[in-house]
C-alpha cells in the first residue's frame, strides 16, 4: 500500500490525477456526476470528511465497524473493529469484550482523532438493546462514545453517554464533544482536556443533530420529536429556541455562520434560518424523509438525502431552489461535503458509498 511506503504529502501528489481541476465556478453553478461507487462488507449509516484526505462510514451493529477511506483515491484505509475490553480503559465492572454499533463521527479539530457514536453495546451485562422509539422511561442499556486515535486506527479511549446516542460534534475550539442521545432525551457535554461529562442538558424527545458556531460558543441541537432547534450557549449552558418546523433531523450552519439549514424530515422540505435577523427564510421540498444534509465550502448550495425518494438533492441556498436531484441508491441516510475534493459523498444504508464530482 503507498500509504505504508510515502509521506502522506507525496502520496497527494502522486495520486494528484485522482484530484478533479475546478474551476471558479461556485457550486450552485455545477452538476453532482457519479464517480464511484465503493461496495464491500459495509451497512453506512453515516459518511463524514476530516476534510484533511479521509472519510469514514460507520457501519451500526450490521457490521460493527467503522470504515475509513482515502479521499483522494477512494482507496480503503482500514476497517476498525468496533470491539473493546471497555475494562482496559477503567470500567472494571465490564471484564468481556464489548461490541458497540458505530452510527455517526466527528473528527477533531486538530485531525488526531475520530470520535464515534455507538447505538447500543453489545455483551454480557447489556439486556435492553436501545430501540427507535423510547424515552428516558424505557430504561435502555446507555452506549459509550468511542474515539479511534488516527496516527494507529485503534480506539484509544471511550466515554460513557446516554441511550442510545446518535450525533456527536466537537467544537472548533477543541473543548467540548458534544453527544445527543436519542432515548435520554438529552445532551451530553464532555471536556476533551479531563474526558469527563461536564454538562448534562435537557432536550426533549428525540435529540439529533448538532452544529456549533465557528466562534464555538453557540450550539444548534434538533429535537426531532418536536419543532424546535435548541440553542444552547457554551459559555453559560443557557438554552433559548428557534420553531424551525415538525421533526427537525440534521442541522448545519452556512460557512458565515449567518444562516442555519435544517432538515424536516416528515415533511420532505429543508428550512432556512437568518440567525442575524433571526427569521425564516423559508422551506423547499426535497424528496421523501429527508435525513442528513450537507452544505458546500462556499456556501452556495446544500445537499440533501431523500431516504424514501431514494435520491440525492442539490439546493442553492440563495433562494432555495432545487437546481438538481439524482437518483443515489436505496435508502440514503448520510452525507459529507469533502472541501478539498470537492466531492460530496453518500451513505447508502443497504451497503454502499456513492460519490459525486460537482462539475
Amino acid at each position: 500500500m503507498l500509504r505504508k511506503i510515502f509521506t502522506y504529502g507525496l502520496l497527494i501528489s502522486l495520486c494528484s490525477f485522482a484530484i478533479p481541476a475546478h474551476s471558479e465556478a461556485l457550486s450552485s453553478q455545477t452538476k453532482m456526476v457519479l464517480v464511484k461507487t465503493i461496495n464491500g462488507s459495509i451497512s453506512p449509516k453515516s459518511v463524514r470528511s476530516s476534510g484533511t484526505g479521509l472519510v469514514s462510514a460507520h457501519n451500526m451493529m450490521y457490521r460493527h465497524s467503522v470504515t475509513i477511506y482515502d479521499a483522494n483515491t477512494f482507496e480503503l484505509i482500514k476497517t476498525i473493529p468496533d470491539s473493546v475490553q471497555l475494562s482496559k480503559f477503567g470500567y472494571s465492572q465490564y471484564s468481556t469484550i464489548f461490541k458497540g454499533a458505530p452510527v455517526e463521527g466527528a473528527y477533531s479539530p486538530d485531525g488526531k482523532y475520530l470520535y464515534v457514536t455507538n447505538y447500543s453495546m453489545y455483551g454480557k451485562g447489556y439486556n435492553r438493546e436501545g430501540h427507535d422509539t423510547c424515552s428516558p422511561a424505557s430504561h435502555y442499556d446507555n452506549s459509550f462514545l468511542y474515539r479511534i486515535n488516527l496516527s494507529s486506527y485503534e480506539i484509544d479511549a471511550v466515554y460513557p453517554v446516554g441511550s442510545v446516542p446518535k450525533v456527536v460534534e466537537v467544537t472548533p475550539n477543541n473543548k467540548y464533544i458534544l453527544v445527543s442521545n436519542w432515548c435520554s432525551y438529552d445532551l451530553k457535554v464532555i471536556s476533551v482536556a479531563t474526558q469527563k461529562t461536564v454538562k448534562s442538558l435537557k432536550i426533549g424527545r428525540y435529540p439529533r443533530g448538532i452544529a456549533v458556531s465557528n466562534d464555538s460558543k453557540t450550539a444548534y441541537v434538533a429535537e426531532m420529536g418536536g419543532s424546535k432547534i435548541h440553542v444552547i450557549d457554551l459559555e453559560d449552558f443557557s438554552i433559548s429556541y428557534i420553531s424551525i418546523g415538525v421533526t427537525p433531523r440534521a442541522v448545519v450552519l452556512s460557512p458565515d455562520n449567518t444562516k442555519m439549514y435544517v432538515t424536516l424530515n416528515l415533511s420532505g422540505k429543508v428550512a432556512a434560518w437568518d440567525l442575524v435577523a433571526h427569521k425564516s427564510l423559508g422551506t423547499v421540498t426535497t424528496g421523501k424523509a429527508a435525513r442528513s444534509l450537507a452544505v458546500s465550502s462556499d456556501g452556495s448550495a446544500l445537499f440533501v438525502v431523500n431516504f424514501t425518494s431514494n435520491s440525492v438533492s442539490k439546493v442553492r441556498t440563495s433562494d432555495l431552489k432545487v437546481l438538481q436531484t439524482v437518483k443515489a441508491c436505496n435508502e440514503p441516510i448520510g452525507i459529507t461535503f469533502d472541501t478539498p475534493t470537492q466531492r460530496t459523498w453518500v451513505a447508502c444504508y443497504g451497503g454502499s458509498i456513492k460519490i459525486f464530482d460537482n462539475k
